[in-house]
């Protein structure tokens, strides 16, 4: 799994410039309606969901299959393709969507994390972006009744902190690339 996820960093560093981006167009935009708001988080649990699959994918053949990545990825992308075929969800609806997503997302990246603990350092980064996943979600389902404003900035403050560990990661995993690929020559 480690080799995977080292030949594939550049995925990594993918979700988290998509996640810094959307945050910031977030917290650029904050007037935006619901249905802008909709759209706007499809799409980028789509890009963001297509990312992780792809990374998970595009190098099965080498080590232990990075199945939490893989399901993450696939929940992003089933969340993306439901907002997008119901926009006329209400804003209620949309949050328990998001907190779902955000709670089902971080599990498997926490259980990703404990995977990995044996084969890399700073495996936490992953733990960590998985452990603020959960407490974004959980949050959501605390307090739907939140204004669209105020759930726009939690989820842009969300994206741009989680995609700044996830770049980190990326980064991390991309200096373990010639290492891994030394060590199992």
């Amino acid at each position: 799994m480690l080799r995977t996820l080292a030949q594939n960093w550049w995925a990594i560093v993918l979700r988290g410039v998509c996640a810094v981006l959307f945050g910031l167009g977030a917290f650029a935009w904050p007037g935006i309606t619901l249905a802008v708001l909709v759209m706007f988080y499809g799409a980028y649990a789509l890009v963001e969901g297509a990312f992780a699959v792809a990374g998970a994918i595009m190098g099965r053949r080498a080590g232990a299959f990075p199945w939490g990545v893989l399901l993450s990825g696939l929940a992003g992308i089933a969340i993306g393709v439901i907002t997008f075929m119901s926009p006329q969800i209400t804003a209620i609806a949309l949050v328990y969507l998001i907190a779902a997503w955000a709670v089902l997302r971080g599990v498997f990246e926490i259980v990703a994390a404990i995977q990995l603990r044996k084969e890399i350092e700073n495996e936490w980064l992953l733990g960590l972006a998985g452990a603020l996943s959960v407490v974004l979600g959980l949050w959501l389902f605390a307090a739907p009744g939140a204004g669209a404003v105020a759930l726009l900035w939690w989820i842009g403050a969300f994206a741009i902190v989680f995609g700044i560990v996830e770049i980190i990661l990326g980064f991390r995993l991309k200096g373990l690339k010639d290492r891994v690929a030394h060590r199992t020559a």
